[in-house]
């Protein structure tokens, strides 16, 4: 349970932030990076949900995501080690993945086949999601870049999540735009 009396600690004025296992490190690590993109992708969805009234179905996986969002954090926020950690650390399992691709196909059914490049417009609920995404796919890049550094241990359904996240979005921007269609993109049409 997390209990927070006060908001302000003052310890971050330094430049330096702890992680979930107590470490300290600097505000600008690439795990902090990481995390931070993920917690970005979360807020994007928070506003894309502002617009998904009409669409209840959707706006209950979003809400599922958001706080998949919260336990992908965590799970970035706590490192793997090789000490065992005193406690159980939080970590994105694959049935989360598995919900996600779920849902992306459940999505996916209503749409008609691409038959170009879409433009990251339309309703104003894909136009967000379409935010979301692109943040979405920054917190998977920051991720592998983390999984990259030899002194970093994350674990693997992380990557896949937030690999699927953005793939889910893509597909659910589409999705929200489906009365009026995709906004294709014209190659070398402003020539």
């Amino acid at each position: 349970m997390v209990k927070l009396d006060k908001i302000y600690t003052r310890a971050g004025d330094g430049g330096r932030t702890r992680l979930a296992t107590g470490e300290e490190v600097p505000k600008h690590s690439a795990r902090v990076a990481a995390y931070g993109a993920v917690d970005e992708a979360n807020a994007a969805l928070g506003v894309a949900r502002l617009h998904a009234a009409a669409a209840p179905d959707l706006d209950a996986m979003l809400v599922r995501i958001q706080n998949d969002l919260f336990d992908l954090g965590a799970d970035l926020a706590t490192p793997e080690r090789e000490t065992p950690l005193p406690f159980t650390a939080l970590r994105i399992v694959e049935s989360q993945v598995a919900r996600l691709e779920a849902d992306i196909d459940t999505l996916n059914a209503a749409l008609a086949p691409l038959t170009s490049f879409i433009l990251p417009a339309g309703c104003a609920l894909s136009a967000h999601l379409h935010v979301a995404r692109t943040i979405a796919r920054r917190a998977e890049r920051d991720i592998a870049a983390l999984m990259d550094d030899p002194a970093e241990r994350v674990s693997p359904e992380a990557l896949k999540y937030a690999n699927r996240l953005s793939d889910f979005l893509f597909v659910a921007a589409r999705w929200a735009n489906r009365a009026d269609g995709d906004v294709l993109w014209v190659p070398g049409a402003t020539r």
